[in-house]
């Protein structure tokens, strides 16, 4: 009876997890939570497939050497990448944090989950755009339609800002305060996260002719800047609907300008706009302030470093600026720690 007490207990615990506490307090991100919803899935699967039923579905099957062995299953029954497992392993430990949170005496599980190794895998690179190719994805939208106006300046906020794809869709008008001193709007990143970005002069032309002409001086300020047609004003614009239009756009600028992927995703536009303030002399501190970064490592890990930038660092590097080579086998006292630059 207490055993199935507990397994009734855990049911709750992944219920109340994705329909409340993930939506509500932890992401509005679609692809999160579906990520989330992925993982759980797969480490059910997984406890069934070693004969785990209901009755037996307690705080012991989330323990580590469980966890650790899921891991194994998921690189050897289903091939996936160490990238791939990383991912899977971060949302099991999301879910238990949120477990322990709910009876403090199963924090011990999200304290095992945590000491799992992470998969050691190549970074991946994050593919971003050039000037050009910016220039030529704005010039692809035709601003005398309202679905060309919209798409023109969701463009332009997506690389001003350097704003995650779900943070722009969220933007509601009375984030935006184009009115002010100095225009600014207010992005909500991840977990409620609120950070202030200053709006230039072209951005702001665009979006003051957008509201007007598609808003129509709404005095609705919790309507969404970017809405579906077919939700009304309160309903935002999907995920997969704007990166189809990307998409449609990049095969037309794609012919004036090859450096325009015909796979583009609105991410490349934060990256590109990321290496740009890199670029533009930015430092990295101000950079991960910018994108919302939790952790500076993050950002460390995000950019790549422009070909300019590689320079200049390999510049600074002892001697390297000096064009003259001394022998070093022909050194002052013969020693071996003269010539290999070590001093005695």
């Amino acid at each position: 009876m207490r055993n199935n007490n507990i397994s009734v207990n855990f049911s709750r615990y992944i219920s109340e997890f994705f329909h409340d506490y993930a939506p509500n307090h932890l992401t509005h991100s679609d692809c999160t939570l579906k990520s989330y919803k992925d993982a759980l899935t797969l480490y059910i699967q997984f406890l069934e497939s070693k004969g785990i039923t209901p009755s037996a579905f307690t705080k012991n099957c989330f323990e580590r050497k469980n966890i650790e062995e899921w891991i194994r299953w998921l690189k050897d029954k289903r091939n996936c990448t160490p990238a791939t497992c990383n991912v899977r392993l971060a949302s099991i430990r999301v879910f238990l944090e949120f477990v322990g949170s709910r009876d403090i005496s199963l924090m011990y599980l999200y304290q095992e989950a945590k000491a799992v190794k992470r998969q050691k895998c190549a970074r991946k690179k994050v593919n971003g755009l050039t000037r050009d190719a910016v220039n030529e994805m704005l010039a692809a939208p035709d601003p005398t339609t309202k679905a060309g106006k919209r798409d023109l300046v969701f463009m332009i906020l997506l690389y001003a800002t350097a704003a995650r794809l779900n943070e722009i869709l969220s933007i509601k008008l009375n984030q935006l305060h184009i009115y002010a001193k100095k225009p600014y709007v207010n992005i909500v990143g991840k977990r409620g996260k609120i950070r202030t970005l200053f709006l230039l002069p072209r951005a702001i032309s665009h979006i003051e002719k957008y509201i007007q002409d598609v808003h129509e001086h709404s005095t609705d300020a919790g309507a969404y800047l970017f809405y579906s047609r077919v939700g009304a004003k309160c309903t935002k614009i999907t995920e997969p609907a704007m990166d189809k239009r990307l998409k449609k756009y990049a095969i037309d600028a794609n012919k004036r300008c090859s450096d325009v992927p015909l796979n583009i995703h609105a991410h490349q536009f934060r990256h590109a706009k990321a290496s740009h303030w890199i670029e533009d002399g930015l430092n990295v501190l101000q950079v991960s302030f910018l994108l919302g970064h939790a952790n500076l490592a993050t950002t460390m890990d995000y950019l790549d470093i422009s070909i300019e930038a590689k320079s200049q660092a390999i510049a600074t590097l002892e001697s390297e600026t000096d064009k003259s080579v001394s022998k070093k086998w022909k050194n002052s006292d013969g020693s071996l720690a003269t010539f290999c630059g070590l001093k005695r």
